[in-house]
């Protein structure tokens, strides 16, 4: 609302303004205008799953049953599925910080305690023995984000196999959030499943809103060990009933029509944008912390008048029409904070006005 009061430009919301892609579209409106308006099963459909699975070969080199993919009311979705399906009341879960808000709502609306492990920039990396610290005798889960909303952080092999030998020593499932996998600047994407001691104990999350440019479609999926995927589908079940059909068959069609190179295509136009926003941060001496991955960038906004980030970020909106969001709303007890993060997948006419505009701020001062 307030940027909308300044006429701003929002840079504060997740929203990828890519083109959706030709086959994708044209594959909803195929199915729609072709009568498949009616529910799919749980799982989802078995076309999408299987695109899924030959997906995660080709990438990764993950052999994944169709049976073990649940698609859902987007990432989210299958985040809550999943929870609701292996959490009680009381479980601990481990959550890297700073985080994203919807998986720390989530987790506490099911009555579980959150340990916290704080992640250090400028690379975001974490402390094994303060890992350790968080674990209890009641600690069930570890969630993972990578690439990380909204440090961008992408944790390498070696992060993850330090990982796999807490999870393995103290017995938890990791669920690895991934919605941002097509997005990786700095190394590549690892998914947590292909590290030994990790195989059988991931949960990893994903959809196409990011890389299809499709958030308000809602389709994203869940991986899941046999043991859980059925348990998850009956939770999707009772919780969205299904999916969109019309539009599971739209991203189906996408994943067998598109080829690596826009997904190539979708990281150079990102990392592209990532620089020419990070460099105009640099010159306004709003240091940014550059993210490896997603499309996020936390800056430090110490520089800009106010007592709190919150008035610190309405300060910046006020002198540059550009809306962020305050630090603060990514960690769980911190009342200020001097970072805002931003947003750069904007297309590119209204990413260069937010630069010029930013730029002023430097001329002004």
């Amino acid at each position: 609302m307030e940027c909308i009061k300044f006429n701003g430009i929002n840079m504060a919301q997740g929203v990828c303004d890519l083109e959706v892609p030709a086959s994708v579209m044209n594959g909803a409106i195929a199915a729609i205008e072709s009568g498949k308006n009616s529910y799919s099963s749980c799982e989802g459909l078995v076309k999408l799953r299987s695109t899924v699975a030959d997906k995660m070969s080709t990438f990764y080199q993950l052999d994944v049953e169709d049976a073990n993919i649940i698609v859902s009311i987007g990432a989210t979705g299958a985040f809550y599925s999943t929870c609701l399906a292996i959490l009680d009341p009381g479980d601990e879960v481990i959550v890297f910080e700073p985080f994203y808000g919807y998986h720390t709502a989530t987790v506490t609306s099911l009555g579980c305690p959150i340990n916290f492990v704080r992640l250090q920039p400028p690379d975001w990396s974490f402390s094994l023995k303060q890992l350790e610290e968080a674990v209890s005798e009641k600690t069930k889960v570890l969630l993972i984000n990578t690439p990380g909303n909204p440090s961008g952080k992408v944790f390498s092999k070696d992060e993850l196999t330090q990982i796999a030998q807490v999870a393995q020593k103290h017995n938890l499932t990791i669920i690895s959030d991934e919605i941002y996998e097509s997005f990786v600047y700095e190394g590549s994407h690892i998914p947590p499943m292909s590290v030994p001691g990790l195989e059988d104990r991931t949960i990893t999350i994903s959809g196409f809103s990011k890389v299809f440019s499709i958030t308000g479609w809602r389709i994203g999926y869940a991986i899941c060990p046999p043991q859980i995927s059925q348990t998850v589908a009956h939770f999707n079940d009772l919780v969205y009933v299904c999916a969109p059909t019309p539009l599971q068959i739209g991203v189906a069609q996408g994943l067998l029509d598109l080829d690596q190179e826009y997904y190539l295509s979708v990281q150079r136009q990102h990392l592209k944008k990532r620089d020419q926003f990070c460099e105009v941060l640099e010159q306004v001496n709003l240091k940014p912390y550059i993210p490896a991955g997603a499309y996020y960038v936390l800056a430090d906004i110490s520089n800009v008048s106010g007592k709190t980030d919150k008035e610190k970020v309405m300060q910046l909106l006020q002198e540059t029409g550009i809306a962020s969001v305050p630090g603060s709303s990514f960690y769980h007890n911190t009342p200020s904070s001097n970072l805002a993060r931003f947003c750069f997948a904007k297309n590119q006419a209204e990413l260069d006005m937010a630069c010029r505009q930013i730029t002023q701020l430097a001329e002004q001062r």
